[in-house]
């Protein structure tokens, strides 16, 4: 057995984009272990239902993250119009639904550029930001933002998607499309791409159930888990299966997220088909939030969570949020293990870490 020595990687580091420290025990260049430690940008979020009413809070939770920001105030406001009783326009849900699935585009798109910088490909990374850049600008047309949108409320939604919005997120959705079929080949089938992601960070089905794993990288593993079969908001009018892939290494987790991108395209393409012409946008909201509520959607990195309590006032006695990346921490120390220690920060990319949202 050769030399053992502890290595500290982050928080701070050229390759991770997320504020996460390892300590990783390493042996002639292999990991043996890995141990995580968060708590960096601790901000204490969920302590502000204490002073924010049920009403405004969902302002505070959508800065939970700003790459998840509109799945969070979605989530968020889904919860507690469950708990009071309220049943939103239709129409609302199906903007909520199209939004959504540009922000998945978005988040996707984003880690499909940092992976490719984590594996040292310049122009791949700058391509895939490009197009981002383009669902960027969709958003700012119809929300107004690029990353705090603030169109969801208790009851509906702010803003509506007019018809010369809908032609134009249409005709980008083909063009995005064409664009990523031209990347694809590259992320999935260059030779040089493939020695970095084939075989690399594999995690079993077994493990990624045992682990609790979530979202693409639990999908990745072979788990057929996607929240959004739920059917909440419009998603139970959509036709989709769960993207997934059974060899569970990085390269299976970049095949996952890339062809979600396509889905989410068919979805909004569904969506837009199937949206009713109603005008109204949102109901009137009375009274005050009372009882209890989870609610679960599927944000780009998997399963979140909403946890609300009320006791009748204008301020919650409780909201917890549990995030997908927390979930996901487990799985990325078991990936990790007899690692070589140049692929510890794609590996942390592979799982698409939000420390933001982990930390709240």
């Amino acid at each position: 057995m050769g030399k053992r020595s502890i290595v500290p990687f982050g928080p701070q580091h050229p390759v991770l984009p997320e504020p996460i420290h390892l300590d990783l025990e390493i042996e002639d260049e292999r990991v043996i272990r890995a141990i995580p430690n968060i708590g960096f940008i601790h901000r204490g979020l969920e302590g502000l239902v204490e002073k924010k009413d049920w009403s405004t809070m969902v302002y505070v939770v959508e800065r939970t993250c700003g790459i998840c920001s509109f799945g969070h105030g979605m989530g968020y406001c889904e919860a507690v119009e469950h708990q009071m009783g309220v049943d939103i326009p239709v129409r609302a849900k199906y903007i909520r639904t199209i939004l959504m699935e540009m922000s998945r585009m978005q988040s996707h798109f984003l880690w499909l550029g940092l992976l490719a910088d984590g594996f040292g490909f310049e122009a791949l990374f700058y391509q895939a930001w490009r197009i981002r850049e383009r669902i960027l600008d969709l958003l700012e047309m119809i929300t107004g933002g690029r990353v705090i949108f603030s169109i969801n409320k208790v009851g509906g939604v702010m803003k509506d998607i007019t018809p010369e919005m809908q032609k134009t997120v249409l005709d980008e959705m083909n063009n995005i499309e064409r664009e990523l079929k031209e990347i694809e080949g590259t992320f999935l089938g260059d030779y040089t791409v493939q020695n970095r992601l084939k075989g690399q960070g594999v995690l079993t089905k077994e493990q990624a159930l045992g682990l609790g794993c979530v979202g693409p990288f639990a999908r990745a593993s072979g788990i057929a888990t996607d929240y959004r079969t739920l059917g909440y908001a419009a998603y139970s009018d959509l036709d989709f299966e769960p993207i997934t892939s059974n060899q569970g290494d990085s390269w299976a987790r970049c095949y996952v997220r890339l062809h979600e991108i396509y889905q989410s395209i068919d979805l909004i393409r569904q969506a837009f088909s199937k949206m009713p012409a109603e005008t109204d946008l949102e109901v009137a909201v009375k009274g005050n939030p009372t009882g209890e509520y989870l609610m679960r959607i599927e944000q780009p990195r998997g399963e979140a969570i909403y946890y609300v309590k009320g006791s009748g006032k204008r301020n919650l006695d409780r909201f917890r949020l549990r995030t997908p990346t927390f979930a996901n921490l487990a799985g990325l120390c078991e990936t990790l293990k007899d690692a070589e220690y140049s692929d510890v920060g794609l590996l942390c990319i592979t799982i698409d870490p939000c420390i933001s949202c982990t930390e709240r």
